[in-house]
């Protein structure tokens, strides 16, 4: 039998690719159903991979298999700042699914960039500032000023599952030069968001994996992080083990984020709020809950406010927190099992898309489409959508 022809590749491009792509050796050879010495000598340049062993190499790491046969690896890529929990509380390395998303954030970025300059569009400049040695409570003011958000029209998206209060706040803040996406190739254990400061097009993404209140929470977490022009991973958990410098700030953002969901006077205002001792611990689960719809919120979120201004007792809100930690747990095992059966809701490709990618670029794809600056090829191929799809997102993303 033949031997097989060699691909004639740097070793460096190969681990280049593992590592940014989020494989550990050991995991990267599982995948590609190799013994992990063979694959650590395509690494070293012992040996080199077959053709189609490259392409297999390719596929896994979402690269074009061009890209490694470059003269160097490629750094464009920006290092984001990891600001989850320490090793023996959570995970440092970013999981395959978030190397990801980060590169395709970034890469969606640069996309607008483009797709701006050929529709003669010049992107708002993003200029919300903020330090750390501001008070909390007056950057979440400096937000809903900004945003334009009174208490009259938060009371308005009172829902359900607080899913039209984050759309509210999304499309305010997309308003600003935001680019915002959803995704689902995480975990929510993994991360609860990221964003990538800029002053043309930051980036906030968060997790569509979790309930619409703990992504309104998030949306606004990474928007403070954009206030302090700071990129980074994050998770919602500020409890956990970090190095001081990320623990002040991831602190900072959340506070922020629970100032400007749920403004001091508002929430000390309230009837039921008034009627309460301070130090209570007699909430009941439906008085927390219709405290939370009321802002849009989580109810972890809502019993963390009431604990700040001291209208209930750490061991409370301790005792609470570990109840819907437990509820949202059997959530997320519900999920994973209504997926893995196929027993979910029948999917809707152009809101989903909509919702992933954010109303401003999928006007900009759409738009350029339209003034054949792109084929109908490469407007699906941007998307990941069939084009039969196409002309129900030009409707509910306002293009139509």
């Amino acid at each position: 039998m033949a031997n097989r022809v060699k691909a004639n590749v740097r070793p460096a491009l190969i681990s280049w690719a593992r590592e940014t792509a989020g494989f550990s050796p050991a995991e990267a050879a599982a995948r590609l159903k190799h013994d992990e010495a063979d694959y650590l000598a395509w690494e070293s340049g012992a040996d080199m991979p077959s053709l189609p062993q490259l392409r297999k190499i390719a596929e896994l790491y979402k690269r074009p298999l061009a890209v490694f046969y470059l003269p160097e690896p490629p750094k464009t890529f920006q290092v984001m700042r990891d600001l989850r929990r320490l090793p023996g509380a959570g995970f440092r390395r970013y999981p395959p699914g978030l190397q990801l998303e980060l590169r395709m954030a970034s890469e969606r970025r640069e996309l607008a960039r483009e797709l701006s300059d050929d529709l003669g569009q010049k992107p708002i400049r993003f200029s919300l500032q903020a330090t750390l040695n501001d008070n909390p409570e007056d950057v979440g003011d400096k937000i809903r000023v900004a945003l334009g958000i009174t208490a009259a029209l938060q009371a308005g998206w009172r829902d359900a599952d607080g899913r039209a209060s984050f759309n509210a706040w999304r499309s305010r803040i997309e308003a600003l030069g935001v680019l915002i996406f959803q995704t689902t190739r995480f975990e929510t254990e993994d991360a609860s968001g990221f964003a990538i400061a800029a002053d043309v097009l930051p980036i906030i993404a968060v997790n569509r994996k979790d309930v619409p209140t703990r992504r309104t929470f998030s949306l606004l977490h990474e928007l403070a992080h954009l206030l302090l022009k700071v990129s980074g991973v994050s998770d919602l958990e500020t409890d956990a083990a970090r190095p001081p410098e990320d623990q002040r700030l991831e602190v900072f953002c959340n506070q922020v984020a629970a100032a400007a969901l749920i403004p001091r006077d508002l929430l000390l205002s309230d009837p039921r709020v008034k009627a309460r001792a301070l130090r209570s611990v007699d909430w009941t689960d439906s008085e927390i809950s219709d405290l939370a719809r009321a802002f849009g919120v989580s109810r972890e979120a809502l019993l963390r406010r009431l604990l700040t201004f001291d209208r209930t007792t750490n061991e409370f809100y301790r005792i609470k927190r570990g109840q819907y930690h437990a509820e949202r747990l059997a959530r997320l095992k519900k999920q994973r099992e209504e997926a893995k059966d196929g027993d979910g809701i029948p999917r809707n490709m152009p809101q989903e898309t909509l919702s992933n990618f954010g109303k401003p670029l999928v006007q900009m794809i759409i738009g350029n489409y339209h003034q054949d600056n792109l084929t109908l090829s490469e407007v699906s191929g941007y998307l990941g959508l069939k084009a039969k799809h196409l002309p129900k997102l030009e409707q509910i993303s306002g293009l139509r």
